[in-house]
């Protein structure tokens, strides 16, 4: 015969340490909508209040529950994983809402509405450390808490209050507001687009949440690859990879609207989207090294939610740990369009090895290595040589030396990272500086032959008339 004992966990500690489980804040609110749009609403209200405490509500039109699904709804772990469930299910564990919540405040109040009737139900973690019991409290009377009128008015729906928010640092709550807004942008941008015809309002204290998709797909520089369909243990995964346009095709607005608070290196690579929403994105999942000639990709992967194990789904659902079985076919997909998503800078990398153009810099290989070098056949140097003495030459020739040494490259690749846009290198050498400098070579009386030199140079490659009018 087995011995036994039972040994009841210590509520109180148990609480604290499901607090922890990792939610950022928007991600936690990302985790109640789930629940909205499982409960077929087309409208969510949102309102975050700074004073005098902070409170957070969310208001939907769904189906609400009724007393007995309420209780179900508030309990931990109210549903097993491996249930086969609705295809519009965005749930999984039946943990979201109370962890989610739980992450963020110590008071998580629900009141629903459902044929007529209006039921609540509380979770007071403090109430439950005391008690050393997981007591779940129902309210008596009205409750003073935003929505609650209008939750009352509606036909159904679910108000969902957290107060007594001790993980949100109150003075930097405009900046919270801001990052909750985006995040809802993007990873419900298909719902708030209209996903079959029908389409989701949400508004964050009355400012309507406007949809954001990371692919840029009305832009006509942007680059559809083909999509792939992949079977995996029955169930068919869509992958449909995206080349951004380059920031030379795009208003610098709309570059920095499509780089995402996170930057373009950090947010390429793979957008994991399960029933319309986006659960992980701007990964390689370890499969392939960030670079900066492939910011411009990013892989759009579509999977039902039966698939949730291939991919390895946190509580949260914004960590994925892709199994074995789709690797494969995901570092396949990585080389094919990352030699594609490279080409917008190669082809202008290899602008300096263009031959038919006297460039003022060149390459200079060094064994297996390489730097970047002062042009030393450039006719302007050359003819510059002429008329220069020896002492001052050797000057030149060091300065020209030290300026190939210490040229900023970490400074000029992270400019080009961040602000494109702004890099305006050309206006080092204005119109009338290339005027006047015409004006002096032509007075120095030129032979065909140089004419012919410096008409292939990047000054003259495209003013040829500026030389070829003075010499006629």
């Amino acid at each position: 015969m087995i011995k036994t004992e039972l040994v009841n966990p210590n509520v109180g500690n148990f609480v604290e340490s499901i607090r922890d489980i990792g939610y950022s804040f928007e991600v936690a609110v990302a985790d109640l909508i789930d629940n909205s749009i499982t409960a077929g609403c087309t409208d969510i209200q949102i309102v975050m209040l700074q004073n005098p405490e902070l409170v957070f509500c969310i208001l939907d039109n769904g189906s609400g529950m009724n007393e007995y699904e309420l209780k179900e709804a508030m309990r931990l772990a109210s549903r097993n994983p491996n249930e086969i469930r609705s295809k519009n299910d965005l749930g999984r564990f039946g943990l979201g809402l109370k962890t989610a919540s739980f992450s963020q405040c110590r008071r998580l109040t629900v009141v629903t509405k459902k044929e007529k009737l209006v039921s609540c139900r509380q979770w007071d973690l403090d109430f439950i450390s005391q008690q050393n019991e997981w007591l779940l409290v129902t309210p008596s009377g009205s409750l003073d808490i935003p929505f609650y009128d209008e939750l009352t008015n509606l036909k159904s729906g679910t108000l969902v209050c957290w107060q007594l928010i001790d993980r949100c640092d109150k003075n930097n709550f405009s900046n919270i507001i801001d990052l909750v807004r985006k995040h809802l942008a993007l990873v419900f941008h298909r719902f708030l687009e209209g996903v079959d015809q029908k389409s989701l309002k949400i508004k964050i204290n009355n400012i309507p949440v406007l949809p954001f998709n990371p692919f840029n797909l009305n832009h006509p520089a942007t680059q559809q690859l083909q999509l792939e369909k992949i079977k995996i243990y029955s169930s068919d995964i869509n992958i449909q990879p995206f080349i951004l346009p380059h920031h030379s095709k795009l208003s610098q607005k709309d570059y920095e609207y499509y780089a995402t608070e996170e930057g373009y290196i950090k947010s390429q690579g793979f957008y994991l989207y399960r029933g319309n929403r986006v659960l992980i994105y701007g990964t390689w999942w370890g499969l392939h090294k960030t670079a900066d000639a492939h910011k411009l990709v990013r892989i759009k992967i579509d999977i039902s939610n039966d698939t949730d194990q291939i991919w390895g789904l946190d509580i949260k659902k914004s960590i994925a740990r892709p199994s074995e079985a789709i690797k494969t076919d995901l570092k396949r997909v990585i080389s094919r369009v990352t030699e594609l998503g490279a080409k917008p800078f190669t082809g202008r990398g290899r602008k300096i090895e263009d031959k038919s153009i006297i460039q003022f810099w060149e390459i200079t290989p060094l064994n297996d290595d390489f730097r970047f070098s002062i042009n030393p056949n450039h006719p302007l140097y050359t003819d510059l040589l002429a008329d220069i003495s020896e002492e001052a030459l050797d000057k030149l020739n060091f300065y020209l030396k030290g300026l190939e040494a210490y040229l900023p490259v970490e400074a000029i690749q992270h400019r080009l990272q961040n602000n494109p846009h702004h890099l305006k290198q050309q206006t080092a050498l204005s119109e009338s500086d290339i005027e006047e400098l015409t004006k002096k070579l032509l007075e120095a009386g030129l032979s065909q032959a140089y004419i012919n030199d410096l008409l292939k140079t990047e000054i003259y490659i495209t003013r040829k008339n500026l030389l070829q009018d003075g010499d006629e």
